[in-house]
């Protein structure tokens, strides 16, 4: 790890760490726990982090040796940073091999995201899978603070410390935007900045926290803009997840997204996990809302 610290003395493994805390959620009663957002939040809640939170709680309530397989969500209200969420967890089924889980997650009386996640009992198979791009390895790359030297004021919280490690492969959206776009796709190496746990379900629910980083920048690519750079008002409206093989998210991953499409004032974006040995571990959908104003 890098050891570096950020502006307030924070290391690299003491961020893990709140991010550890924030997904180890409050159980208030039977099927009913309670996230909290860090501190220094932005005005709405990252989407990772609600979609990471509800995972966990749809989680705490199925048995160990059942791991996540697929997810399917909406971002339904945005989220307040400044009041806890509450999330109900509804057992919808537990059959044989296949365990499926509802969570809704709750602020001011109201739903603010749903969460639909099934789990199954590992099983042998056939098996295939794509190849991984040919990418620089992540550490023949730069850091994302020397990334965003120069440029840290323009792009206000896009540019705050987060507890993820990013090495971009190509140049960032920030950057290709200055040359009028490219073709929409992203390809950045990521991993937890520290050594987290061996809890399975922890790792699955980091790398669901990190996947919403990163993916609709794909869409915005091909246009020349970029968030807080130009006048873009963006959410991510839906997300869906297939876990495929077992992996760690501290350890790196190469996230390789693009767009296929963008109409309506909504971008598509997918999105490929692959560990350093080139498996794919995860595949990613998401649509967000795209006004560029």
């Amino acid at each position: 790890m890098s050891g570096a610290r950020d502006a307030e003395g924070a290391d690299d493994q003491t961020v893990v760490d709140q991010l550890v805390s924030l997904l180890d959620l409050e159980k208030i009663e039977e099927n009913i726990y309670r996230g909290i957002s860090p501190e220094h939040s932005p005005v709405r809640v990252f989407g990772g982090q609600v979609a990471g939170q509800a995972l966990v709680a749809a989680g705490r309530t199925v048995p160990a040796e059942r791991g996540v397989h697929s997810l399917h969500a909406y971002f339904i209200r945005g989220g307040d940073p400044s009041v806890p969420i509450l999330y109900e967890v509804d057992r919808i089924r537990d059959g044989r091999s296949f365990t499926t889980r509802r969570v809704v997650a709750i602020q001011h009386g109201k739903a603010i995201f749903a969460l639909s996640a099934s789990f199954h009992l590992a099983e042998e198979g056939i098996e295939h899978a794509v190849q991984m791009p040919d990418v620089d390895p992540p550490e023949s790359l730069p850091t994302l603070p020397e990334r965003l030297s120069g440029v840290e004021d323009r792009l206000g919280i896009h540019a705050r410390r987060r507890p993820i490690d990013l090495r971009y492969v190509n140049d960032p959206p920030w950057v290709t935007r200055e040359n009028g776009g490219r073709e929409g796709r992203n390809q950045v190496w990521m991993r937890a900045d520290g050594r987290l746990p061996d809890d399975g379900l922890l790792h699955v629910c980091v790398l669901t926290y990190a996947s919403d980083m990163t993916l609709l920048d794909s869409a915005l690519a091909r246009h020349g803009v970029y968030w807080e750079m130009d006048k873009v008002l963006g959410a991510s409206l839906d997300h869906a997840l297939w876990f495929h093989r077992p992996f760690r998210a501290d350890e790196w991953l190469l996230y390789d997204t693009e767009s296929p499409t963008a109409s309506g004032a909504r971008g598509l974006a997918t999105g490929r996990f692959f560990d350093s040995d080139g498996r794919l571990i995860a595949t990613v959908v998401q649509e967000g809302l795209l006004r560029v104003l």
